[in-house]
């Protein structure tokens, strides 16, 4: 057996770790470590579901017209320019299984989602990880380190885990300097929460360089179906397509992204109350004396002085049952990922957070 070897590169990636969702010996727990929407999926999106149950033993669209309409109309593209996949972490693969290969190089920030260096570590290209500014995305840091070898570059915008923003003309400049052997791929899975920002769309749709992937994961609160989707140039969409699975999305998961993404009332509803309480979430971290930036994203980073007191604060909040995300794996191992909630949760985060800061200063 000791000639069966994995593709290089394969056994240099970490096993990604989810949030986590139970705490042992406590039933009444929060979850606030993966950035779900605490409102749920659109009740249109459940019946769609359901309905669809109707149809269990019918092979899903092979195309995903409908779902791709839906989102064309929503969002005011082309559908002929959008690809659906499990999440938008398969767009994320599918761009490195495509257009990465041996030798090649990815260019991904300090702080970058995970998936940006697995996916590339799978293809068999390098990840090369450039450094953020106060936690911020550097786009003259990151034209710095492009090489001949760059394929692809990816920039999550909002930021996950710092949910912080970069400026549409720092992006567009971006675009506009890279060579155009490279991909600039825009993960938007957070876009929604930026008021006025299409997530790279109009980028995408002016450049041949430029992907944008989005996910109905966050916003519309549909993790646990996966559903995500890319939007480029045609012939990148081309390229991917061959390479997709042609039943990757399941007949329940279409109908309710399809529902989801059509029900303006209840995503309305889901952002307005996001926008309001991260407002009052940030506010009360603050002034309890945890520093936090601006968030641009469904999700608050809490910042402590140390990493000791990270942890220790963590401990705190997993004994009063809530849950949060430490991001140390993200090398921000003084600070904690906490979801915005609905009321409730955030009030009970501050005032566990408020609490644990008063006794570490008696």
């Amino acid at each position: 057996m000791t000639g069966i070897k994995p593709q290089p590169g394969i056994m240099d990636i970490a096993l990604y770790v989810g949030g986590k969702s139970t705490l042992e010996g406590v039933s009444d727990v929060i979850k606030l470590s993966s950035n779900e929407n605490p409102f749920g999926p659109s009740p249109k999106a459940q019946d769609a579901l359901v309905a669809a149950a109707r149809d269990l033993h019918r092979y899903p669209s092979t195309d995903h017209a409908s779902l791709r309409s839906a989102i064309a109309q929503v969002h005011g593209l082309q559908a002929e320019n959008i690809i659906c996949g499990v999440g938008s972490d398969e767009i994320i693969h599918f761009l490195c299984q495509a257009y990465v290969g041996a030798g090649d190089e990815v260019i991904h920030t300090e702080h970058g989602f995970a998936m940006y260096r697995i996916s590339t570590l799978a293809a068999g290209g390098t990840p090369v990880e450039v450094a953020e500014c106060d936690r911020r995305v550097d786009v003259d840091r990151i034209l710095a380190a492009v090489t001949p070898a760059t394929r692809l570059v990816f920039i999550a915008n909002p930021a996950n885990p710092t949910a912080t923003f970069v400026p549409m003309d720092e992006i567009t400049r971006l675009a506009e300097a890279l060579p155009d052997h490279v991909i600039l791929v825009l993960d938007g899975a957070y876009a929604e929460f930026e008021p006025g920002y299409d997530g790279g769309a109009q980028l995408a749709e002016t450049r041949a360089n430029v992907v944008m992937t989005r996910t109905f994961s966050k916003l519309y609160g549909l993790g646990g179906l996966r559903v995500g989707y890319g939007y480029a140039d045609r012939a990148i969409i081309d390229v991917l397509n061959r390479i997709r699975g042609p039943f990757n999305l399941s007949g329940p998961a279409l109908a309710a992204a399809e529902a989801a993404v059509l029900d303006h009332a209840f995503t309305e509803h889901c952002l307005a109350e996001n926008a309001r309480l991260r407002r009052w979430l940030r506010e009360a971290l603050l002034q309890a004396g945890v520093a936090c930036d601006e968030s641009h994203a469904n999700f608050v980073l809490a910042r402590f002085e140390t990493s000791d007191e990270a942890d220790a604060a963590n401990a705190h909040l997993q004994s009063l049952g809530l849950i949060v995300r430490q991001v140390g794996g993200y090398k921000l191992p003084a600070c904690l990922r906490i979801t915005v909630g609905d009321e409730t949760a955030c009030q009970r985060v501050a005032e566990a957070i408020t609490t644990f800061k008063k006794a570490q200063a008696a």
